[in-house]
């Protein structure tokens, strides 16, 4: 029988589902392909870990802001990030933490486990933006939320942008 655990999946999470072999095969690609945006955003925290049943109700983007707003409000996740800023990676490969010497890895989320990605100011009136990532295990069993701080919107924008980049570049070499 079908697994009909997918059946509340939308169409975006489809792209969490990438043969994850595509990662192996593609280290013999030119390497003008890896290159990798980076940015400097702060890490503001995080809600991991969530059942399948508390995270199929985040399946839009305003659906995760409304969850991040109440998880600040609840004091599950802080309103304003450390002062501690990280150098953030984005490849085809993912996104990639580190701090700002990149000597240590914070979090790495490989590309195939982002279920969703939102950009939306942090509404405190400082022209801050947030970014959530919801990532899901490899089982589809659990997700996670990810909040990072953008310096504005215009940087967080800029991250949505190159990941959405990296997710077309891997599914046009799925069909090549």
């Amino acid at each position: 029988s079908v697994d009909s655990s997918l059946g509340g999946l939308s169409r975006s999470s489809t792209v969490a589902s990438l043969d994850t072999d595509s990662t192996k095969s593609s280290g013999q690609s030119n390497s003008n392909s890896d290159t990798c945006a980076e940015f400097r955003v702060k890490y503001v925290g995080a809600i991991e870990k969530l059942k399948h049943n508390e995270s199929k109700n985040l399946e839009g983007p305003l659906d995760l802001i409304n969850y991040i707003d109440v998880a600040q409000q609840d004091g599950k996740l802080p309103f304003v990030p450390g002062e501690e800023e990280f150098i953030m990676g984005v490849s085809k490969y993912g996104i990639k933490v580190s701090t700002s010497d990149q000597y240590d890895v914070l979090h790495r989320h490989a590309l195939y486990l982002i279920v969703r990605m939102v950009c939306y100011d942090d509404g405190l009136g400082a022209g801050k933006s947030l970014l959530a990532l919801k990532t899901t295990d490899a089982a589809s069993e659990e997700c996670s939320l990810w909040v990072y701080q953008c310096n504005s919107l215009e940087q967080a924008q800029a991250i949505c942008k190159v990941l959405s980049t990296a997710f077309d570049s891997v599914l046009m070499s799925e069909k090549s």
